[in-house]
């Protein structure tokens, strides 16, 4: 039967049946960690430009849900490399990775470790990060990127945002991060009563990125002022 077809239960029930998509899919597989949802990877896919072709190095896998999409967004001509620190998330996301494309795709490598002792035989255009501590992986991430790569990073709280922001600005090798949130709400349509549903996706994680600059050139200085007290309190 072609997708969009009608099927029904022996109990009577009946069900619209489509091949699932693979929000659908990241939603019901298997999860030992929390997963980037769907939303945050679309985000993440636009914002970080990840394009066919595109290397990439991913750093805290758990689930998978990410990893599939970097995959998707690099495709076959692309190149995606994950590291991750705990083993038994590695083999789940392992799993679930290998069962959405119904084999180990040839394009991808996982690492078992912390990122900061891996080695790299070539440069990266993207970086994304989602760890509890990606300031301490900015020099490694500096290191790893082509001038003119991104950098991003998924954080849940606004303390790793504030960290991981100023670690990217004392590093000197990134331009000036930016940051934002991702809120989805869906609305009701009957007729002309159009109105927000009263549950909405709301926050889910920050992402923050930059870029590379090229080696040896000065980051231009911001020229906004920050706001008052955004730095402490001043002793004179």
């Amino acid at each position: 039967m072609p997708e969009g077809s009608v099927v029904s239960t022996t109990a009577g029930l009946k069900f619209t049946a489509f091949k699932p998509l693979l929000a659908d899919y990241v939603l019901t597989m298997p999860r030992g960690a929390t997963i980037v949802y769907p939303k945050d990877a679309a985000m993440i896919i636009g914002m970080a430009d990840i394009y066919p072709g595109a290397r990439v190095l991913e750093a805290g896998v758990g689930s998978g849900a990410l990893t599939i999409s970097l995959l998707r967004a690099a495709g076959e001509k692309g190149y995606v490399h994950s590291v991750e620190r705990r083993a038994d998330f590695a083999d789940n996301a392992r799993s679930n990775v290998d069962a959405y494309f119904e084999g180990a795709p040839t394009n991808w490598k996982l690492d078992v470790g912390d990122l900061q002792d891996q080695s790299f035989d070539s440069e990266f255009d993207r970086v994304i990060l989602d760890m509890l501590a990606p300031w301490e992986c900015v020099d490694i991430a500096a290191r790893a990127l082509r001038p003119g790569g991104v950098f991003m990073s998924y954080v849940a709280t606004t303390t790793q945002l504030s960290a991981t922001a100023e670690a990217i600005k004392e590093d000197g090798r990134f331009t000036e991060p930016e940051s934002s949130e991702t809120l989805v709400r869906g609305w009701h349509h009957e007729g002309l009563a159009v109105r927000p549903q009263q549950r909405m996706i709301g926050h889910t994680g920050f992402l923050i990125q930059s870029r590379r600059m090229a080696p040896g050139v000065e980051v231009l200085a911001r020229r906004r002022r920050p706001a008052k007290g955004g730095y402490g309190v001043s002793e004179d």
